[in-house]
């Protein structure tokens, strides 16, 4: 017992005499460039390391041995050898979208010469995942539907304290998680070694850039780095090397790093634009420009700018009957195709595929009364879905169908039908990782025009959509979705409430999980919304279709109106009215520099054979008319490119005749 008495003693005053030191933080507390340490000690590159520019900014792609981009932990802990409790990462990044089923790292650190993970980043399709032992097995905190992987330079600030993980992206809106526990203080770092874009193996290399990776213990990185002019590419401690241009080395020696770019010529198609084309060159002669591979698109570097000279008649395009909608949509590796929604039941709606330079029929699909098509994806699936105004059969439940693409059969087959009353519009989008399908259910009966439109949401579980919300509308027309910076939004067009056409749209926004109230604007019979941006500028317009009084009165030719996001009281107001005949859309394109609407004007009281007028964008003087198309009873325009110009289509509710237009460009 005397002998154990004296060990206890024994230990009690060695702790005693060790804490009476002053107490010294594992490192410096500074900021730890970690990209750096992978470098030679000039901070170029070196073997297995290129340099490469996108979008304007460089960084280090990363192609050896993943054992050339390592380095010991004991080179950041210098004083113990634990981990900081409370720290930052800073990364920025540019990567191509991740498929699926793969996954790529950031950094590890692994356990000695074993593959333990201590703690990790790991990027997956649009999630970020970080990585830590913490206490028992492997821990993995999951930020999803981040979309880092959309081949666009990202900064991401990752801040651990005790029990919460917070994640920064381009100096955006701070996303938290709790953890379990809290981030262990006692994570022993002992014979760990740093590996850089990788965990060690080949497999799971990460693919992109990387122009800054940085630790900072002990505090949050995001007040030192935010806000930012340049928000993507916000630095704390980016390499040297990648801050100036590459030095021309002397014909004697070789290049200080890897920086090279490979030239084609063509006249005609684009080459293709890929991974392993990334960084490559292309002139064309016949767009006159030349253009940069990012390893998804071309991206214009030089080019004569082109201006909308006149516009021509390319194609008349016979339909079934007459067309409410048209839906322009692509599907990779089969081609561009369009969709019209057409009147007549008993004839149905045509799906036409873009060939030779025309839109020739490719296939027809029932529909009763079609207003509306809408196309979209969930993960690789393709699916249209139609807006049908009436049912089968007279009495009947109306119901309006989503098709999926069927990739062996080369067409649309049916998929899931729903419920709706007299729908006019679909509207499919993302919210995070979920999709969703917004109908504008216009009236019940012939009478009851405010009922709800409903907000569907897809089941990854069950593979179908399910009622998430609805929303009460007054004969509702149209859904547009859009996005300002990290927040949502719905605009609902309501065109009749029973009595008048002079009432309330609503603009939502999404708020605890649904879609709440956030404004509401006086329309007139509205039938479309368009959003677009120019530059930093936010714009919505409402094409006006009627004022008709709750005294009966009834007037076609009125104004719609362009609306602008205030950043003062964080509303839209007024921008510009213009003055339109029945308006029943608007569609927003860009040709060079020029940004275009063009409207439909379908009715001014006595004739639908009028002209519909595209608006060029003019600064400080708003859209000003400058082409004035004749049309015949005009109910919806959009806009595409081919590969031999740039195209707008119009539909017309009066004849079974669409007409593509040609844009001629100087």
């Amino acid at each position: 017992m005397s002998e154990l008495l004296l060990l206890a003693c024994a230990l009690l005053s060695w702790i005693i005499t060790c804490q009476s030191g002053p107490w010294r933080p594992c490192t410096d507390m500074l900021q730890l460039d970690l990209l750096s340490r992978v470098l030679p000690g000039t901070g170029t590159a070196q073997d297995g390391i290129h340099i490469v520019q996108s979008r304007g900014s460089r960084g280090f792609q990363f192609s050896g041995s993943p054992q050339l981009f390592r380095f010991p932990a004991s080179q950041l802990f210098v004083n113990c050898n634990f981990f900081p409790a409370e720290f930052s990462i800073v990364v920025t990044l540019k990567i191509p979208q991740i498929t699926p089923e793969k996954s790529e790292y950031i950094f590890t650190l692994l356990d000695g010469d074993s593959d333990e993970l201590l703690l990790g980043l790991r990027l997956s399709q649009n999630n970020l995942h970080f990585l830590q032992k913490g206490h028992g097995p492997k821990k993995r905190t999951t930020f999803k539907a981040v979309g880092l992987d959309d081949n666009r330079w990202h900064t991401v600030v990752l801040a651990v304290t005790g029990h919460y993980t917070i994640l920064t992206v381009d100096c955006g809106r701070p996303l938290e998680l709790v953890l379990e526990s809290p981030f262990p203080d006692d994570l022993d770092t002992t014979g760990s070694t740093f590996f850089i874009a990788s965990r060690r193996r080949w497999n799971g290399l990460f693919s992109g850039l990387i122009r800054q990776l940085v630790l900072l213990p002990g505090s949050d990185a995001t007040s030192r780095i935010c806000p930012s002019s340049e928000p993507r590419l916000s630095a704390l401690s980016v390499p040297q090397a990648l801050l100036h241009l590459p030095i021309k080395p002397s014909s004697t020696d070789l290049p200080l790093h890897p920086y090279e770019a490979e030239v084609r010529v063509t006249a005609g198609e684009s080459p293709p634009c890929g991974h392993s084309e990334e960084g490559q060159l292309w002139f064309s002669t016949l767009k006159k420009g030349l253009f940069l591979c990012d390893g998804m698109m071309w991206l214009t570097m030089l080019q004569v700018k082109e201006k909308l000279d006149y516009v021509e008649d390319h194609q008349d395009l016979f339909t079934s009957s007459e067309t409410f909608d048209i839906e322009v949509f692509h599907i990779p590796s089969v081609g561009l195709f369009i969709a019209t929604a057409n009147r007549d039941s008993n004839l149905g709606s045509g799906i036409y595929k873009w060939t030779d330079g025309k839109f020739e029929r490719y296939q027809n699909i029932s529909t009763y009364d079609a207003q509306a098509w809408q196309y979209f994806t969930v993960g690789k699936k393709k699916f249209l879905v139609v807006a049908n105004c009436r049912s089968k059969d007279a009495g009947d439940q109306e119901q309006s169908v989503i098709y999926k693409w069927s990739s062996r059969k080369l067409k649309f087959i049916h998929y899931q039908t729903l419920n709706t009353h007299s729908a006019r519009d679909w509207e499919a989008f993302n919210i995070r990782d979920e999709t969703f399908l917004a109908v504008a259910n216009h009236r019940q009966g012939e009478r009851n025009h405010n009922i709800d439109s409903v907000i569907y949401k897809w089941n990854p579980v069950t593979q179908f959509f399910e009622v998430n919300q609805t929303i009460p509308t007054a004969g509702a027309y149209d859904w547009e979705f859009f996005t300002i910076g990290p927040y949502y939004f719905l605009v609902v067009a309501n065109t009749f409430n029973g009595r008048s056409t002079v009432i309330d749209s609503t603009i939502y926004i999404w708020l605890g999980g649904m879609f709440q109230p956030y404004q509401s604007i006086t329309t007139f019979g509205a039938i479309d919304w368009e959003m677009f941006q120019i530059e930093n500028r936010v714009f919505l317009a409402v094409a006006n279709s009627q004022m008709l009084t709750e005294e009966g009165k009834i007037q076609y030719s009125i104004n719609s109106t362009i609306y602008e996001l205030s950043i003062a009281s964080q509303t839209f107001i007024k921008f510009q009215d213009i003055e339109t005949n029945s308006a029943l859309d608007w569609e927003y394109f860009t040709v060079g520099d020029d940004k275009f609407l063009v409207v439909a004007n379908s009715y001014d009281g006595s004739s639908y054979s009028l002209n519909s007028v595209i608006y060029r964008w003019q600064g400080y003087e708003g859209f000003v008319p400058v082409h004035r198309l004749r049309t015949n009873g005009c109910r919806d325009w959009e806009f595409f490119n081919t590969t031999d110009g740039s195209y707008l289509i119009y539909s017309s509710a009066r004849a079974a005749l669409s007409k593509v237009l040609k844009l001629r460009t100087i």
